[in-house]
């Protein structure tokens, strides 16, 4: 085992001098954490049904007392990837059949447990059916994949072309999630999908566009490299274009590959966007390259779901370690996403937690895309039940399992808030976002409430 400064596991409340002998001299862990905590148990939910934070001052000023424990996350039900609904929800949204999905992609919709469309679903499909641009904007984990698959699918089926489709990510692991997404539901019709991400083999990559798929699904740097190098790759026959987490692909950093991307494919196309969060530049693109475009809007601009317990801890930065620590120990049981603002951070959390006996892998943009890929599968198989990732796992990414997010860092920008804490609570699940605010970061998450108002105050 190795051996940790004691000063990583010194308790944020002043501890009795007679009882921990507590100095700069290493000993085992994890015994000393466990011990030193549990005099002073951290509690994880204070409730006030204010929809504002606290001043400032009145923060600063009442530190945290109360010992009341939250309750457990209530465990997802197994095999649904669908939002649950009402029984009014049932009532008033159609099904499949009613939305015009033909039977082959309802047969293929049920054996991923879709059973009923979700409300975004129910909203964007007839409008795609009907051949129309979309804006949709919907709430984490609400179906916007299947709301833009479904349509594309159902029009290779009477036209079967290569090249038919090409779908736009701004991460990696988001676009081999679409992909899977859509090999699925295409599966029985086969269906062929390439995915164009950074870090992975070009030869390989350019075999792949050599055997002409259905659609292509790719980030936009490595998108543009193959348009410009792969000889006879071209997307001029291409039917549909969709970017998905499209406020992310209209920032400055993908700006130039967007255009040249949009300069190689065909104006008579359909186009769709979606994301969590909608900004000013999707409406630029609208005007730019939408045609008479539907805006689908299945939840407020800046939203997070009714099944989503949020709470923060306002903690002094020097002891931020103790208290994550701790709560991963109380919640050892949980599926846990840990989110934090560098790299390196990632990896110092990791080889701490590991050191401390606690399942945790780190993922970053640093790594490379095989390890990345590695962590990420390591995460959903369960052998590690910690990930500690960067706002590269923080877009789209669909892992049922993950009932608790805990931002270690708070994000600078306030959407990505939004995007953090919608990888639990998905799809009709409960789940819980933990908020670790320290003395300078207080003003980040007070406009983090000012843009969703609805974070309750813990």
């Amino acid at each position: 085992m190795s051996l940790i400064p004691v000063e990583y596991f010194t308790n944020p409340q002043p501890i009795n001098p007679t009882r921990f002998f507590l100095s700069t001299h290493t000993i085992t862990a994890p015994k000393l954490l466990i011990h030193a905590f549990r005099p002073f148990p951290l509690p994880l939910t204070q409730t006030h049904r204010s929809r504002r934070t606290p001043h400032a001052a009145t923060i600063l000023s009442s530190p945290a007392t109360t010992h009341s424990q939250s309750p457990e996350p209530l465990q997802p039900p197994h095999g649904v990837t669908q939002p649950l609904l009402s029984s009014e929800e049932r009532e008033e949204l159609k099904s499949f059949k009613e939305l015009g999905i033909v039977d082959e992609l309802i047969e293929a919709c049920d054996s991923l447990g879709w059973k009923n469309p979700s409300k975004i679903q129910a909203e964007a499909i007839p409008h795609a059916l009907e051949g129309k641009d979309l804006i949709g904007l919907a709430q984490t984990g609400s179906g916007k994949t299947g709301a833009f698959a479904l349509p594309i699918i159902q029009a290779l089926l009477v036209a079967k072309q290569a090249f038919f489709a090409c779908v736009l990510s701004p991460t990696r692991e988001l676009a081999i999630q679409i992909a899977e997404q859509f090999e699925a539901l295409g599966s029985s019709n086969g269906l062929r999908c390439a995915v164009l991400v950074g870090g992975v083999d070009h030869v390989q990559q350019s075999i792949t566009l050599g055997k002409r798929p259905h659609i292509v699904v790719a980030t936009p740097g490595r998108l543009v490299d193959h348009l410009s190098n792969t000889k006879g790759f071209s997307l001029r026959t291409i039917k549909y274009l969709v970017l998905d987490e499209a406020d992310r692909l209209l920032n400055e950093d993908f700006e130039k590959s967007l255009d040249e991307i949009l300069s190689a494919i065909p104006r008579e196309r359909r186009t769709y966007l979606f994301s969590a969060t909608m900004t000013k530049k999707v409406q630029k693109l609208q005007r730019a390259c939408l045609r008479n475009p539907v805006k689908i809007e299945a939840a407020s601009k800046y939203s997070t779901v009714d099944t989503l317990k949020q709470q923060y801890r306002f903690v002094p930065a020097k002891y931020k370690n103790c208290y994550l620590v701790y709560i991963l120990i109380e919640k050892s049981a949980s599926t846990s996403m840990v989110f934090t603002r560098t790299c390196e951070a990632t990896r110092h959390l990791a080889l701490m937690l590991r050191n401390l006996g606690l399942r945790a892998i780190p993922i970053s943009g640093q790594m490379t895309q095989t390890k990345r890929l590695g962590a990420l599968n390591k995460f959903k198989a369960g052998e590690c039940n910690i990930l500690i990732c960067t706002d590269v796992a923080s877009r789209g990414l669909d892992i049922p399992s993950v009932d608790m997010v805990i931002n270690y860092d708070i994000p600078t920008n306030s959407k990505d808030y939004i995007h953090r804490v919608g990888r639990t609570a998905r799809a009709g699940r409960s789940g819980v976002a933990i908020s670790l605010v320290n003395q300078y970061e207080l003003e980040w998450y007070i406009q983090i409430e000012k843009l969703i108002g609805n974070v309750r105050n813990f």
